[in-house]
């Protein structure tokens, strides 16, 4: 793990050399639930077509932690640990499963980027992690809608 650590920040110092204003404090995380959702939406970030991400809003109260805010910096890393791309936080909307909507669906970049296929895939998504907190899905839960601007890749 320590040499994953070592490329993030390697990848990191990369971008601030051509970015004298990026910010000193970045987090380091990967997409998806699992091994080849991570790769996967780790190019689709590259490729420029994953441009927003969605989660759920219950696990930020649960864990005590703040909303991403607009111009917090993350690298993406696979699922191997290795950075593909240091994103920029540029809109966050907190808004019910229900009212996520097709424009939004379009720039997570899944799929055909159509709203129907968003729900097919996050519904599971959301109702696996609720049911793990003891919790029921439903279209009234709260999601973070992030859209993003990709800042660097090498």
């Amino acid at each position: 793990m320590t040499d994953h650590n070592e490329k993030v920040k390697a990848y990191y110092e990369a971008y601030t050399k051509g970015n004298p204003d990026a910010p000193l404090t970045y987090t380091a995380w990967s997409f998806g639930g699992n091994n080849a959702l991570a790769d996967e939406l780790a190019d689709l970030v590259v490729q420029g077509i994953k441009t927003a991400t969605s989660s759920n809003h219950l696990l930020y109260e649960l864990e005590n932690e703040p909303i991403p805010e607009p111009g917090l910096h993350s690298v993406i890393l696979d699922s191997a640990g290795n950075p593909h791309a240091v994103i920029e936080i540029v809109r966050v909307e907190v808004k019910s499963y229900k009212d996520v909507d097709a424009a939004f669906a379009y720039k997570e970049g899944e799929g055909d980027r159509s709203l129907s296929y968003w729900r097919s895939v996050h519904e599971p998504f959301f109702t696996k992690e609720m049911e793990e907190i003891g919790r029921r899905f439903s279209p009234e839960m709260l999601v973070v809608c992030e859209e993003f601007a990709v800042r660097f890749i090498a």
